[in-house]
């Protein structure tokens, strides 16, 4: 295991099922395959989400331009969760509301400078974007060159944690070409990573080979092979089968027929949880919505459905994020639940219409175990399961009552703050319960202005009770990713955020 994975691990408090990360040698199961993949060669990679749009660093795909080492922000997020230095090789906080960032001499892909001036351009057009990345629902941002090499910032109101919202892949800084008339961005050829994409093919593949030019050092491999793989089962057959050199997200029900050298598991700050429209149908009804919170119990899927690789949820935040548990508040004022009988009266007629999605295997084996249960308190189900692009969009206009949901908790920045206020906020971006409660909005602005760092988990976690009170989401478990990774690949990297997998480092021995 190389050092710095080990760090990010125990950094979280976080124990991995085996003692390293990787095995000295080839195996029978899940080893080495033939053609281009030899030492120093070319990385095969099986993703599970295949792309929304294009790779668009403000759609969700952002993700996957940190988890192939593509593109990079001013910031990046150390093993601690800090902010460490990526193009910005230094910043200082000027005033309240005022930041001055130095950058270091880097060039993007297609060979152009990385200059103040291309900073302002990339986060003008992330602000501009519509719909606006999640990391920028809670902050107005401006940017403005101040010579060739020195950018300043400025938010409308006080930021405290504005390096560690830079280090999100959605603020990724793109070579000016990436930036369309129509406000789309291309990261092919535009980013600053070790890896450059030359190539995408629609939702199913991509090629990156390695950018000589890359400011952090040569990569130790020629390029990677990608291929977007939705069915959890197919992933770990291909990474059996010798396709693939690592493929991500195994489900719970494939990992134990790996080889032991190729599966490990990362304690996640992944949460799954019962999400409730608020805003539409249904659950605009607070007893309906208590109601379900109180028919469905996410201890009944960590054995059944997840085989082990969860805990039960405790809120929000769960195991993977350690200051919550010691801090967590007690949930008061919550409406009293319906009866089955009176949910039944005020149902008559109506189907709640439950959705999830199939790119992660265990969801749809949940909905249905949670279908029995809302059904034992009253409610008349109707499930709705397809791949997660098809539904994102009618995720997000509230077509749904409710949504067996996945989601990374500090996926955006690896402060808490952004996931609130872009997810329960009443302009939230990725708002998805619908949810308007001035309580949870004036909540989570208090958590966002606390700079003290003791504090700020302290307000965090007193928005958590507060949009828990609305039962406008029911969390069910605490998630532990098991990712596939062949034998003699080294240089993985094991995140319990799931925004790094491959870096400069990565290669097959």
């Amino acid at each position: 295991m190389r050092p710095t994975t080990r760090r990010l691990l125990a950094s979280l408090a976080l124990t991995p099922l085996l003692a390293g990360c990787f095995a000295p040698s080839r195996s029978e199961d899940g080893g080495a395959g033939d053609g281009t993949a030899g030492a120093g060669g070319r990385l095969r990679v099986a993703l599970a989400v295949p792309p929304v749009k294009a790779l668009s660093p403000y759609s969700n795909d952002a993700t996957v331009l940190s988890k192939l080492a593509v593109a990079e922000g001013l910031t990046a997020l150390d093993d601690k969760g800090a902010p460490e230095p990526a193009l910005a090789t230094s910043w200082k906080r000027d005033s309240a509301t005022a930041w001055t960032f130095e950058l270091r001499k880097a060039t993007f892909q297609d060979g152009t400078p990385v200059t103040a001036q291309a900073v302002v351009t990339a986060l003008a057009h992330a602000n501009r974007a519509t719909p606006k990345p999640r990391v920028l629902s809670a902050v107005d941002l401006t940017a403005r060159a101040v010579d060739t090499d020195t950018v300043t910032l400025t938010t409308k109101s006080a930021d405290p944690v504005l390096p560690l919202r830079l280090a999100s892949p959605a603020l990724a800084v793109l070579s000016a070409k990436a930036y369309a008339a129509d406000g789309t961005a291309s990261p092919v050829g535009t980013g600053t990573g070790p890896f450059r994409i030359t190539r995408l093919t629609g939702k199913t593949k991509a090629t990156l080979d390695r950018y000589d030019g890359y400011w952090g050092g040569e990569a130790k491999s020629a390029g990677i092979d990608v291929t977007w793989i939705a069915d959890g089962t197919a992933r770990a057959n291909a990474l059996r089968a010798k396709d693939v050199d690592i493929a991500e997200w195994i489900p719970t029900a494939q990992a134990n027929l790996l080889h032991e050298g190729t599966r490990y598991e990362v304690p996640s700050v992944r949460t799954d949880s019962l999400v409730l429209n608020s805003g539409s149908g249904l659950f605009t009804d607070s007893a309906l919505r208590a109601a379900a919170r109180g028919a469905v119990h996410g201890s009944a899927l960590v054995d059944s459905v997840f085989g082990g690789y969860a805990d039960p949820a405790q809120g929000l935040f769960g195991p993977a994020v350690p200051w919550a548990a010691d801090q967590r508040l007690p949930v008061t004022g919550r409406t009293e639940a319906a009866t089955p009988t009176q949910v039944k009266a005020e149902t008559a007629g109506r189907t709640l219409r439950l959705a999830t999605y199939t790119n992660r295997a265990e969801l749809p084996e949940a909905a249905t175990v949670l279908q029995q249960q809302l059904e034992k308190a009253g409610f008349t189900v109707k499930q709705d399961i397809r791949e997660y692009t098809q539904m994102e969009a009618d995720l997000l206009a509230g077509k749904y009552d409710a949504l067996v949901f996945s989601r990374v908790t500090l996926l955006d920045t690896g402060d808490a703050v952004a996931y609130l206020a872009s997810d329960f906020t009443g302009n939230g971006v990725y708002n998805i319960a619908g949810l308007k409660d001035s309580a949870v909005d004036r909540a989570i602005q208090a958590a966002a202005e606390e700079s003290d760092p003791t504090k700020r988990q302290q307000k965090i976690l007193r928005a958590e009770a507060e949009i828990l009170r609305t039962d406008a989401i029911v969390p069910l478990v605490h998630e532990k990713a098991v990712q596939g990774i062949a034998a003699g690949v080294e240089g993985v990297t094991l995140d319990p955020r799931e925004r790094a997998l491959i870096t400069r480092d990565t290669h097959r021995a």
